[in-house]
């Protein structure tokens, strides 16, 4: 129970960007508390069968770019953290366009949850909101099950050299196609690309199925089209 030990002072180094989620990342000795992630009018409740799932990872220098101001953005886009790749979170599909949320009622997260997972989904809040939104909807998880499933599915991928492809005109589908050889098993058609209003690369979402293996993502999940244009944000990591 040496909790002191997991929340002091500890610093992730990956080598090379083709591996790289966290290039550093250290964790903060007084760890911070999020606060309670409920259903709304607007997200409400929604039981339904789990189809599939969706593993969404998100370009880190590109939510520094438009999110650094902000408190709740300090972690990750300060302090002495350089990211690539973040999870975003595991996401359980509906069969048809609709998903499961917000299925049952939940604590709040312990705080050694957090330290084991803050340097892969760098906000506490966030790791409230995708357990509180997601992660109650897998029957039979807890949260450690959850964020153990979420993490090891993102520790598995690989990156092309991000750099490298932002160096030259890219597009949608020639990102994910360079995704694609990066991953053994994975193809342009089981993930889609996200921007922002700009064309600066935002997220990836990885579609899998029941069994969490890829799949070809369904057409109604959106994202860009193949051959829009795409930039990546080479700022701060």
């Amino acid at each position: 129970m040496r909790l002191a030990l997991v929340l002091a002072a500890a610093v992730v180094l990956l080598p090379g960007v083709a591996t790289a989620q966290a290039y550093s990342c250290r964790v903060p000795s007084a760890m911070p508390r999020p606060r309670p992630d409920l259903p709304s009018q607007s997200q409400p409740r929604r039981i339904l069968p789990i189809g599939s799932y969706t593993l969404a990872i998100t370009w880190s220098p590109g939510y520094c770019r438009a999110n650094a101001d902000r408190p709740s953005s300090r972690f990750q886009c300060a302090d002495g953290n350089r990211f690539g790749f973040t999870l975003h979170g595991l996401w359980p599909d509906g069969v048809g366009k609709d998903w499961p949320q917000y299925c049952r009622a939940t604590d709040l997260l312990p705080r050694r949850t957090i330290a084991a997972n803050l340097c892969a989904t760098p906000s506490a809040q966030l790791l409230q909101h995708e357990w509180a939104k997601h992660g109650t909807c897998m029957a039979g998880y807890t949260p450690a099950r959850y964020f153990g499933r979420a993490t090891a599915l993102y520790g598995r991928l690989r990156y092309p050299d991000m750099d490298a492809l932002s160096r030259r005109p890219l597009t949608a589908g020639g990102f994910a196609q360079a995704m694609a050889r990066a991953n053994p098993g994975l193809s342009p058609d089981m993930m889609r690309v996200t921007a922002d209003r700009q064309g600066w690369l935002d997220e990836v979402w990885i579609c899998l199925d029941k069994t969490f293996r890829y799949r070809r993502c369904p057409a109604h999940q959106g994202g860009l089209a193949p051959g829009a244009s795409l930039r990546i944000w080479r700022g701060r990591r």
